[in-house]
Formats: structure tokens, C-alpha cells, sequence
């Protein structure tokens, strides 16, 4: 179930998109102006649909702030219908844009489109194999490599670390780890701490001072590029 991310002041419109969305299986979060999109990024949405002209921050302006640590499609809703404000949109990070007023169906037949193109995406990066210097990380075995010498991980240490490892640069909070590694079940974050510190004494054990997964203190990890 992919989740959909909308910003809008619009309420009646918030409403109506987001009923529409949820009528198709979509887990939609909403926020009405730009300041609360920020902490709605902690549930990782798989597409954003940004109205430009918000209270706070507008649209243009949260698409720069997020674009460098937010991967997914993001498609502007605005009434500005010059191919001025088109291309300020696409060049600022945007994936697409479509004006008001709109179709429903349209609006649909977009999101499902993109969402299509990222599932064909991922299809594509879980065939390869990710290389760091003598780290190999092979997706399509679910095996790791260090200087041509397997290192042995749990099911779960290895998802961690393809997690990290497929979004280098990108900060995750250990409960953003623990939603995509373990869902919304009941269990604690802390256990992502653990997994942590196992997998950096595997690659260490092989290759010492290797470790790619970074510590942000008071926020959480990273995967170094």
C-alpha cells in the first residue's frame, strides 16, 4: 500500500483528494500548509503532491528544502497556468504539474502513473549489486561481500542495511528503520540500535575501520556515499 503525502490549503480540496485516494487502496497523509509537511517526511511517503501557493512556506520553497533528502515523485497542484510557473516547478525538483482546476481521474491516472514508474525502478535496483570500495552487497541473493569474503547476515540485518545502503547520503530515524524493516507492529526502535552495532562489527571483523553507516546523533543513521 503505497502512501501519498498531500499539501494543501485548500480543506474542502484536502478532503475531496484524499477521500478519492483512499477509495483506491492509497494511505494518504495531509498536511495544510508548508511547515507541516516536515515532520510528515518521517513516514517516508512514495509520492508528494505539493500545492504551490501555501500560508508559510509554498510549495516551490518545501520542494527545494526537501528534494536533496526526499527521492520520491513529487507533482505541484497550482492555478498558475504559465509555462513560466511550469518550469519553475519541474526545476526546482518537481516530477510533474497540473493545474486547477483538475480532474480527479487525471489527478489519479498520474499518481498511479508514477508510482508505476518507481515500482519498475526498484525492480531494476534489486538486480544489481551495490558497490562501496571492497563492500559488495548483492540485492537479487540477499548476500554481502567484503574483500571477496562473505559476511554472514540476519534477515533483517541485511534489510537494514540495503535500506541505508540504496539511500546513501539520506538521514533515517531509528523508528523510520523500524517502520520499514519490522511495520507498525508492537516491538521498540531500540532494537534497530542493536542491528546496528551487530552489522558494524561483521564488516569491521573482516575489514577493520569499516563502517559506512554513520551515526546523526539525535536524528539517526546514514549510509555514507
Amino acid at each position: 500500500m503505497a502512501t501519498i503525502l498531500i499539501a494543501d490549503d485548500e480543506q474542502d480540496l484536502l478532503d475531496m483528494i484524499k477521500d478519492a485516494l483512499e477509495d483506491e487502496g492509497y494511505r494518504v497523509l495531509t498536511a495544510t500548509d508548508g511547515n507541516e509537511i516536515f515532520p510528515l517526511l518521517e513516514h517516508q511517503p512514495d509520492l508528494i503532491v505539493l500545492d504551490i501557493m501555501m500560508p508559510g512556506l509554498d510549495g516551490i520553497e518545501v520542494c527545494r528544502a526537501i528534494r536533496e533528502t526526499v527521492a520520491c515523485p513529487i507533482l505541484f497542484l497550482s492555478a498558475r497556468r504559465e509555462v513560466e510557473d511550469r518550469i519553475e516547478g519541474l526545476t526546482a525538483g518537481g516530477d510533474d504539474y497540473l493545474t486547477k482546476p483538475f480532474s480527479l481521474r487525471e489527478l489519479k491516472a498520474r499518481i498511479a502513473a508514477h508510482l508505476r514508474r518507481e515500482q519498475r525502478s526498484a525492480v531494476g535496483r534489486e538486480m544489481t549489486t551495490l558497490r562501496f570500495g571492497n563492500l559488495a552487497i548483492d540485492l537479487k541473493q540477499r548476500k554481502v561481500h567484503v574483500r571477496n569474503r562473505e559476511v554472514p547476515m540476519t534477515g533483517k540485518e541485511f534489510d537494514i542495511l540495503r535500506l541505508l545502503a540504496m539511500h546513501p547520503g539520506q538521514v533515517f530515524s531509528r523508528e523510520q528503520i523500524y517502520e520499514k524493516i519490522w511495520g507498525f507492529g508492537e516491538g521498540s526502535s531500540a532494537t534497530v540500535t542493536e542491528h546496528i552495532k551487530k552489522i558494524r562489527a561483521k564488516l569491521s571483523a573482516v575489514e577493520p575501520g569499516l563502517n559506512p553507516i554513520t551515526t546523526v546523533w539525535g536524528i539517526g543513521y546514514r549510509w555514507e556515499k
